[in-house]
C-alpha cells in the first residue's frame, strides 16, 4: 500500500492501466494501479517455460506498426520488432495438398472481391447505420462472400480476425477498425513486452476492486485491500466484467454506459502451442503460415510454424468453436489440433508432436472471459459512448473496446489508456 493516497487511481495493469499510469507519472501526479490478477500485461501474456521458448498466449503483434503507439517505446527500451508481413511465408491449401496457382489465383481474387464490398458497405467517415442510407448489417452481409473460398475468407474476417462469427459482427465497427500499416513481431514476445513497461510503476497486485463510489468529489475503491481513496479514477476492465457486474458502481453507472457494455461483448478464441521434436518442419520455411479451404460450418484453424525458425507450431481457432473446446477442456483442444495437423500434413505429423502442449484460457479466466470486443450489428457507436468521461473527467473507462481505429489490440487498448488520463488530470485541474 503506498504511504500517501494518490490523485489517480488506476483499476487494471493492462495495456490500457499501464498506459494510463505511465502518464500519470509522466505528468508528475500521485497514482495507484490495483491489479487482480498477481501479474501486469491483462490479456498480453508471453509464457517462456512450458515450451521453453517464448510463446504469447494473448497478443501477438503490433499491429498498425505506422501509427501503433507501442513500437517507440519498444524500441525506446532495445527490444528488437521483426517486420511479420514481410517475413511471413503462406501456404493455402485444399485437404492435405498445396493449391495449383489457378485456385491460390481464385482466392485471392475472392479475398479482394469480399474486402471491395465491405469498403462499398461501409465508406470512411459514415456513421454507424448511415452509409448510403442502409442500416448496418452483418460482416457477413456485407462481405458477400461466394463461391468455394466463401466459407473460408468468412472464416477469417469473422472467427478469426473478430474472434466471432461474421454474422453477428458490425461491418460499420469491422471497417472502422480495419488495420493496415503492417505488423511487427517483438523479440521475447509481446507479454514480455508490455510487462516491461510496467516495470516501476506503482502497482498493487492480487487486488480486485469490488466496489467504486464515485459519485462525489472523490472515489472510494474497495476491496480485500481495504479502502483506497483518490481524486480521479480510470477503469480499465473489460467489457465482459463490466457488463457481468464484476464492480459495484456507486452510483450505478448510466444506462447508456453499461448498454455500450453489453453492445460490445468479448469474442473467443483459443489458442495452443505444440513444440517439434527434432527436425521436422514439413518442407516448411521459417514464419510459415498455413491455412486451407474448409466446408461451411466447419471451423478455420489459423495456423503459423517456425516462427524465427522455433520448433513451435501455434494453433488458433476463434468465435464459437473456440468457446465450445474451450469449455470441453485442455484435452479435447489438444485432440482437435492434433487432427488438423494430421489433416494438413498427414497423420505421421503428429509423431513429432510434444506432449503436453501450451493452451490458452482466456473464456475461462475470471478477470477477461474472453479475448477482445466486437461490436453488435448496429452498435458501432458504443465504443464513443463507453469512451465518454464521466463525473466531469472524475472517472473515465479505457480499454480496447473504448478505441476506434485500433479496437481490439494492444495498440488501441494503450491509446485509451493515455486519452482517458489526459482527461482525467483535466478534471482535477479544473
Amino acid at each position: 500500500m503506498p504511504d500517501s493516497l494518490p490523485d489517480l487511481l488506476v483499476i487494471g495493469a493492462g495495456a490500457a492501466g499501464i498506459a494510463a499510469a505511465r502518464t500519470a507519472m509522466e505528468a508528475g501526479r500521485g497514482v495507484l494501479v490495483l491489479e487482480a490478477r498477481g501479474r501486469p500485461g491483462g490479456r498480453a501474456l508471453t509464457d517462456t517455460a512450458r515450451l521453453g521458448l517464448p510463446y504469447d498466449l494473448g497478443a501477438t503483434w503490433l499491429h498498425q506498426a505506422v501509427t501503433n503507439p507501442l513500437v517507440p517505446l519498444a524500441e525506446g527500451l532495445g527490444v528488437t520488432l521483426h517486420d511479420s508481413d514481410a517475413l511471413r511465408r503462406e501456404r493455402s491449401q485444399i485437404g492435405a495438398r498445396p493449391v495449383t496457382p489457378a485456385e491460390d489465383a481464385a482466392y485471392s481474387a475472392a479475398w479482394a472481391e469480399a474486402e471491395a464490398r465491405i469498403a462499398a458497405a461501409a465508406p470512411d467517415g459514415a456513421p454507424d447505420g448511415a452509409a448510403n442510407g442502409a442500416p448496418d448489417c452483418s460482416l457477413a452481409e456485407g462481405m458477400g462472400a461466394t463461391g468455394p473460398w466463401a466459407p473460408t475468407i468468412e472464416g477469417w474476417q469473422g472467427d478469426i480476425i473478430s474472434a466471432a462469427p461474421a454474422s453477428r459482427v458490425s461491418l460499420r465497427d469491422f471497417h472502422a477498425n480495419a488495420l493496415d500499416g503492417g505488423n511487427r513481431l517483438p523479440e521475447g514476445g509481446f507479454g514480455a513486452l508490455v510487462a516491461r513497461l510496467a516495470e516501476g510503476l506503482p502497482i498493487l497486485f492480487d487486488a480486485p476492486v469490488t466496489r467504486l463510489a464515485w459519485g462525489g468529489r472523490e472515489a472510494v475503491a474497495e476491496g480485500p485491500f481495504g479502502t483506497i481513496r483518490a481524486r480521479a479514477v480510470v477503469v480499465t476492465i473489460p467489457t465482459s466484467l463490466l457488463a457481468g457486474g464484476a464492480i459495484r458502481f456507486d452510483p450505478p453507472l448510466p444506462a447508456e454506459t453499461m448498454q455500450a457494455a453489453h453492445d460490445l461483448p468479448l469474442g473467443q478464441v483459443v489458442k495452443l502451442g505444440f513444440r517439434v521434436e527434432g527436425e521436422e518442419r514439413f518442407g516448411l520455411p521459417p514464419f510459415s503460415s498455413v491455412d486451407r479451404q474448409i466446408a461451411p460450418g466447419e471451423p478455420l484453424v489459423a495456423m503459423s510454424l517456425f516462427p524465427f525458425g522455433r520448433p513451435v507450431i501455434s494453433c488458433h481457432v476463434g468465435g464459437d468453436a473456440a468457446q465450445v473446446l474451450e469449455a470441453e477442456g485442455d484435452a479435447a483442444v489438444e485432440a482437435f489440433m492434433r487432427g488438423e495437423i494430421a489433416a494438413r500434413f498427414g497423420a505421421d505429423a503428429c509423431k513429432v508432436l510434444r506432449e503436453r502442449p501450451i493452451v490458452s484460457e482466456w473464456g475461462r479466466d475470471r478477470w477477461s472471459r474472453g479475448v477482445y470486443s466486437y461490436a453488435r450489428i448496429g452498435r458501432a457507436d458504443a465504443r464513443a459512448t463507453l469512451a465518454r468521461p464521466l463525473a466531469g473527467g472524475r472517472l473515465c473507462l479505457a480499454g480496447e473496446a473504448t478505441d476506434v481505429g485500433m479496437a481490439g489490440t494492444v495498440g488501441g487498448a494503450w491509446r485509451s489508456g493515455v486519452g482517458a488520463m489526459r482527461s482525467a488530470m483535466a478534471a482535477l485541474a479544473g
